[in-house]
């Protein structure tokens, strides 16, 4: 499970893919005796995957597999972590049971895909699990219809505190992600994810006003500035195409953007995308509005040489101020053309200290 540093990157597989894989397994296990190694199963999108089982046991009438997830070559939290899953046979008639085991969160909060009290394993991979253990009873020419599905994840509580999960109100440990079995590398699909469900949760709880920044200085700030809920933080990072558009499907009274020079002055510049890979500075466009500004020549030809917007900002002197809240306002104005109406958008710029030093309203 190495991690390449050069050359194509590598998919790997998500929690889901992996709950599934080892729930086959038990299944199998469960009816024969015999756990399958390696275990293969079905993907939704086509295809199969295969897996070498890391736990097999069989006792008391249940049994349960692990696989350790190998998310390729994606930063993902959870690479390298157990998955298991034990199957235990219910009363007729009991259907499958998704139960949270140690490290697997539960659902605290309305909002999100699954009823207050259910354990945080999402609907994908539950039909991920449901398709492999009707599989694999059907290879045992037999069936399991009615079963307890626990899903654990050793060390999971300890590693969602590394995500968003106690913010979308999940607790006790990690989700169970993934709709399509294969973790595509830096798609940063979870934290995606992770901001979907923050909005669909403030949306629940009623919130007219929420804040998404681009980093925890940013957030901090916002959330003193308004005096915010927990539930009213999105940390959308650098995902501000991915909140405006899910906003727009799912929209909410009012919306602050709030963030740093950098990241705001490429939204400025219309990039949805803030990594530094994807996108740059639009040093031209920082000097055209010195220049809307007032700003003479020496200080325009520094501006366009700065190595960053900060520096910019910096050598624009008295006319910073004025600078940063143009840039204010032009990125308010990219997001609400995004989002195509229906939410009153408010841009708050700050400063390294989480001082603010623009606020375009209208």
């Amino acid at each position: 499970m190495a991690r390449r540093a050069n050359g194509p990157l590598r998919r790997g597989w998500t929690t889901g893919a992996c709950a599934a894989a080892a729930a086959r397994a038990a299944a199998e296990a469960l009816l024969t005796g015999r756990f399958p190694d390696p275990v293969t199963i079905r993907l939704p999108r086509g295809g199969r995957a295969e897996f070498a089982l890391a736990l097999q046991e069989v006792g008391d009438g249940t049994a349960r597999a692990g696989i350790i997830k190998d998310a390729g070559d994606d930063p993902d939290v959870t690479h390298g972590a157990l998955v298991i899953t034990e199957l235990a046979p219910l009363p007729a008639g009991s259907g499958l049971r998704f139960r949270a085991g140690a490290g697997v969160g539960t659902v605290t909060r309305p909002g999100l895909s699954l009823a207050v009290g259910e354990a945080a394993i999402n609907p994908a991979p539950r039909a991920m699990i449901a398709a492999a253990i009707a599989e694999a009873a059907a290879r045992c020419d037999a069936t399991l219809d009615d079963v307890a599905v626990t899903v654990s994840i050793p060390d999971g509580e300890a590693l969602a505190a590394k995500t968003l999960n106690a913010r979308l109100g999940i607790v006790g440990g990690l989700s169970v992600l993934g709709t399509t079995g294969v973790v595509i590398p830096y798609s940063c699909a979870s934290w995606i994810h992770s901001i979907h469900r923050g909005i669909d949760v403030a949306r629940a709880a009623g919130l007219t006003h929420i804040a998404a920044s681009t980093g925890s200085t940013s957030e901090a700030a916002v959330q003193r500035l308004f005096a915010l809920p927990d539930a009213a933080l999105i940390d959308m990072g650098d995902f501000v195409g991915g909140t405006l558009k899910y906003l727009r499907r799912h929209p909410l009274p009012r919306l602050t953007i709030a963030g740093g020079v950098a990241k705001l002055a490429k939204l400025a510049a219309g990039h949805l995308d803030l990594h530094s890979a994807r996108s740059r500075v639009d040093q031209a466009m920082l000097t055209q509005l010195l220049g809307e500004l007032g700003a003479p020549d020496d200080v325009m030809r520094a501006a366009a040489a700065a190595a960053s917007a900060g520096e910019a900002l910096t050598i624009a002197g008295a006319h910073g101020p004025a600078l940063a809240e143009r840039i204010a306002r032009r990125a308010r104005e990219v997001a609400l053309a995004t989002l195509a109406g229906g939410i009153a958008v408010d841009v708050a710029l700050f400063d390294r200290k989480g001082a603010l030093i623009a606020h375009a309203q209208r």
